[in-house]
């Protein structure tokens, strides 16, 4: 073999490394290396021109800079020869990018969360009522998990109520890929939710089998690959969504989110009540809103207990422990940095706040990822 295809051979090789970011496959696996051809430099010894012909699934892939990027830097940091690379970027004819969706869904053919062997953690996040914080929960959460290095998803369950993309900042639509969609990933986070289509700011009036399929969709029909953890915003209450959670995703613990005060703590009991009639274990109960600090003071705004009384009625009904995992703070930044397209949990550079309520946030989402007893 000569030196050319000595080199070409192993920056395939270099190349199995680099990893699509939306489909979690090597570019090599998925079929994107078209060529690699390796030419000497004349006049200089043991230097290589390398040309690698890269196809995109989607032409204009918003992420093509980011495996262009992987590509140069395993074609430039090759350790025996001097390589300099040039990546020409195209994308996949119609025939080899069918035959790619055909092979993928195939491999998943339905809801791929319920399968024998998922290593996915499921947690449905819960509420009695609307106002108390429940997507912002989800959303610091969610952010949480990725900034804590996990592979992170989240499905807006909350078809009447979407939240996430505006908490995330998102306002790209999902890469329909020949019928399969790829989610947004924002701050470490894969996304999908029926606020990212068109016409979605328009009233939705779904109910029964309709809502029921569009979660549905959420799961079969966009490529998640297998992610360590899977978040779900359910709408408030105990309504078609959270009954059609508990059908698709039986191994879904639910984690329910109140306020202290009575009025959201008492409806909250009957959406962790859900599990006696559906097979989904309550993980838990998040008390936000809990203080207001001020001046070293803990302000009680909404009262106190409510957490409380949410764990220890659920723990009654249900016949096991329903901790109260975490009482957040009421802090206005929270709400605006969140709606200003950033979890308040995480630093500009994405990585995961060292203060109190980025504390709070890593030690919900460590005690989440711990088995229960």
């Amino acid at each position: 073999m000569t030196d050319e295809r000595t080199i070409e051979a192993r920056i395939y090789e270099r190349l199995s490394k680099v990893i699509d970011p939306e489909l979690g496959r090597s570019v090599t696996d998925l079929g994107m290396i078209a060529a690699i051809d390796a030419i000497p430099v004349e006049g200089k010894t043991n230097t290589y021109e390398v040309r690698v012909e890269v196809e995109l699934t989607v032409e204009g892939c918003p992420l093509s800079q980011t495996i262009t990027n992987q590509i140069n830097g395993a074609v430039a940091s090759y350790p025996d020869a001097t390589l300099l690379p040039r990546i020409e970027v195209g994308s996949m004819s119609q025939d080899k990018l069918t035959q790619l969706v055909a092979g993928l869904k195939a491999e998943r053919k339905q809801n791929p969360f319920n399968r024998p062997g998922i290593k996915t953690r499921i947690f449905a996040i819960a509420s009695g009522k609307g106002g108390v914080g429940k997507s912002s929960v989800t959303a610091n959460l969610a952010a949480t998990f990725a900034a804590l290095g996990y592979d992170t998803a989240a499905i807006d369950a909350d078809i009447y109520g979407f939240s996430l993309p505006r908490l995330f900042g998102v306002h790209a639509q999902p890469t329909n890929l020949n019928g399969m969609l790829m989610p947004v990933t924002a701050w470490g986070t894969k996304l999908i939710s029926i606020g990212m289509f068109a016409g979605a700011d328009r009233a939705i009036l779904w109910r029964g089998p309709r809502l029921q399929r569009s979660l549905e969709q959420f799961l079969s029909d966009v490529w998640w690959g297998e992610p360590d953890v899977l978040l779900l915003d359910l709408a408030p209450g105990t309504g078609d969504m959270a009954i059609s959670v508990a059908q698709a995703l039986p191994n879904a613990e639910l984690v329910v989110v109140t306020t202290p005060q009575p009025s959201a703590s008492d409806i909250a009991v009957r959406s962790g009540l859900v599990a006696l009639q559906v097979p989904m274990k309550v993980r838990g109960v998040v008390e936000n809103m809990s203080y207001y600090e001020h001046k070293g003071e803990r302000l009680r705004i909404f009262g106190e207990g409510g957490g409380a009384r949410v764990s220890e009625q659920l723990t009654e009904s249900l016949g096991y422990d329903v901790p109260l995992l975490a009482q957040l703070p009421l802090e206005p930044e929270l709400r605006e940095t969140g709606e200003a397209g950033r979890p308040a949990v995480l630093n500009e550079d994405g990585s995961l706040r060292a203060d109190g309520i980025g504390e709070t946030f890593r030690n919900l989402a460590e005690s989440l990822m711990r088995r229960p007893l």
